[in-house]
């Protein structure tokens, strides 16, 4: 099994992690998840207004956020051929939000970059954490994932979840 990543960074945005290291996170998420088929993901940085545009359109929310997901296909879809590649989908990461927040969680900004997209290659996957018993489980695996993959700082528990704040009060996170 193989993934693709394809990455745009809209002008004026740096997209804050290698491209290999970006499909190896998806990868490690997708082998994580047993997927077998070969896989495909579009990936956007862009400025916190971008991202804010986005999260009005689609989820009603006047806001930036850090990460947004839009889902295509899944890997087990029967209408797949075989050797046919799977569109996961897409993933929207605005890099000055998640900067903001590294340093409101306390994480270094690649790190909170690497749950962004673990986060989003999740919701892909079809994942979520709109009810408690789905946000402990995409949690749990979030956190072992990310115990995983090399950081820049020790990641706990505490610092690795956010989706406690999905519902409250001035969230914004997706």
């Amino acid at each position: 099994m193989t993934v693709s990543v394809d990455i745009f960074c809209e002008d004026g945005v740096v997209a804050p992690l290698a491209q290999d290291e970006i499909e190896n996170l998806a990868l490690t998420v997708l082998q994580d998840r047993q997927v077998t088929r070969d896989c495909c993901i579009s990936l956007s940085f862009v400025s916190d207004k971008s991202i804010a545009e986005l999260n009005e359109r689609w989820r009603m929310i006047s806001a930036p956020t850090d990460v947004l997901s839009f889902e295509m296909e899944h890997p087990d879809d029967p209408d797949l051929l075989d050797n046919e590649h799977c569109e996961l989908g897409d993933i929207v990461i605005a890099p000055a939000y998640v900067q903001a927040q590294a340093q409101t969680f306390g994480t270094s900004f690649n790190d909170e970059v690497r749950l962004m997209l673990v986060h989003g290659v999740l919701h892909l996957m079809g994942y979520d954490h709109m009810e408690e018993d789905e946000a402990h489980v995409m949690q749990g695996i979030e956190d072992r994932l990310l115990q995983q993959i090399p950081t820049d700082k020790t990641l706990t528990t505490v610092v690795l979840t956010r989706h406690r704040e999905e519902g409250m009060e001035g969230s914004t996170h997706a």
